[in-house]
């Protein structure tokens, strides 16, 4: 179970990376604009505050790599439920599918770090 764990929580890790680079450099380019569904006009207005989303999400993969480099299994389990309350309220606030993005993986990683 442990194998298991360490390799969802990478997953969680790289999905976040890839989220920071969406959000930072990609949000007014074609495949940001197609990802999160937006006109152009409206990436530009909200390019700044993606752009400090993106960092944010940046800040947690940060927190997954380094807890996966440490073995720290509490960081691990605090950076994981960083990201399942994130996607939650995403979900919640947002957009429904956040909650199957990124609430579910790290709810998986979480069990699985639980149960090692």
């Amino acid at each position: 179970m442990h194998t298991l764990a360490t390799i969802l929580v990478l997953l969680v890790a790289l999905e976040h990376v890839w989220i920071l680079i969406l959000e930072m450099f990609l949000w007014t380019k074609p495949l940001g604009l197609k990802t999160f569904r937006q006109s152009r006009q409206a990436a530009e207005a909200t390019r700044v505050l993606a752009a400090n989303q993106g960092l944010y999400n940046g800040f947690l993969a940060a927190g997954l790599f380094w807890s996966l480099a440490t073995g720290d299994h509490a960081v691990q389990v605090f950076f994981v439920s960083c990201v399942l309350v994130a996607g939650i309220y995403g979900g919640l606030t947002a957009k429904r599918s956040i909650l199957y993005i990124q609430g579910l993986p790290a709810l998986l990683a979480l069990l699985a770090l639980l149960a090692s």
